[in-house]
């Protein structure tokens, strides 16, 4: 593909594919939910091939045990070991771009922090997501939700001393963000101070839903040549896309309690990416939080079954 600069009409080019590292990060713990292990692993199979470098991060495989809260973070070593694993793995291949398929949203911060480094600041990133991902420990408890947070240098210490060069807050823009729900006033509060203090920019699912000429507009206006974009699955709509943590079938496991569900298509999600390649170059790009159900139950049954099972 071919891309131009918005502001100078310099041309940019892709460049070789085997500049393109692709990072299989099937992390689990940032969301202490073991089903995003397997939902990493079948979107990896879904993937297309590549003649680039692949590359799998070492991630503690699941067990019974629950995970522990250390200094205020669900699992906060494990997830600590498993970043800094990415980023030797990325420091090995020294790559131009990276596509990362996760995981929990964590995934993405030692990729991204890279990829600012590499163009040193001329970094956009597009966090295409329902939830701006901003938390901290003073009210939340799991990694995932507070990577954008970490990637502006704010956040537990150890988590920001991952991001050597912290993204500028007019490089950020939210696509398919929606506002936390009143059930969580600690989290709505902190979000829309974190908004308010970084003045961080964000689109609604219902805007990109007509054009994404926000968006657009916006990389007009810092003139970057370079984007990376997070998409957390869970911005579509769960009612079109069952592969997402609001879709769990299971009738035990716990409602979700003021968190919004996402309201876009994947047809919008594809347009909107496919737009912002036409103007700057894609450098980076992760996929997360694929929480795929139906799979995951027959992978079970088909475990419990006679001859093929291996739980009998």
């Amino acid at each position: 593909m071919i891309n131009k600069n918005l502001n100078s009409g310099e041309i940019i080019t892709d460049g070789d594919k085997s500049s393109t590292l692709r990072l299989l990060f099937p992390q689990w713990q940032g969301g202490n939910n073991a089903s995003y292990m397997f939902g990493s692993e079948m979107l990896a199979w879904l993937a297309p091939n590549t003649d680039g470098p692949v590359e799998r991060v070492n991630v503690q495989e699941p067990t019974t045990d629950p995970l522990i809260v250390e200094d205020g973070i669900v699992a906060r070593q494990a997830l600590l070991d498993q970043a800094n694993d990415a980023r030797r793995l990325i420091d090995k291949h020294n790559p131009e771009r990276i596509v990362v398929l996760g995981g929990d949203c964590l995934v993405t911060l030692s990729p991204f922090a890279y990829l600012n480094e590499k163009y040193n600041g001329d970094l956009a990133i597009l966090w295409v997501d329902t939830h701006p991902d901003v938390m901290n420990k003073s009210v939340f408890q799991h990694g995932h939700a507070m990577v954008m947070g970490n990637l502006l240098g704010e956040g537990d210490e150890d988590f920001i001393d991952l991001v050597q060069q912290p993204v500028k807050s007019s490089h950020v823009m939210f696509a398919g963000i929606r506002e936390t729900l009143p059930e969580l006033p600690e989290v709505r509060d902190m979000e829309k101070k974190f908004f308010e203090r970084f003045q961080l920019r964000s689109v609604s699912p219902e805007t990109l839903a007509q054009n994404s000429k926000p968006v657009i507009d916006w990389l007009k206006e810092i003139g970057v040549r370079n984007v990376a974009i997070h998409i957390d699955l869970d911005v579509l709509d769960p009612k079109l896309f069952r592969s997402l943590l609001f879709s769990n079938p299971d009738p035990s496991t716990p409602k979700i309690v003021g968190s919004p569900s996402g309201g876009m298509t994947l047809k919008q999600v594809t347009d909107l990416l496919s737009e912002v390649a036409e103007h700057v170059d894609v450098v980076g790009l992760s996929i997360t939080e694929h929480l795929p159900w139906d799979a995951i139950a027959l992978k079970k049954m088909l475990s419990d079954l006679p001859l093929i099972g291996i739980n009998k």
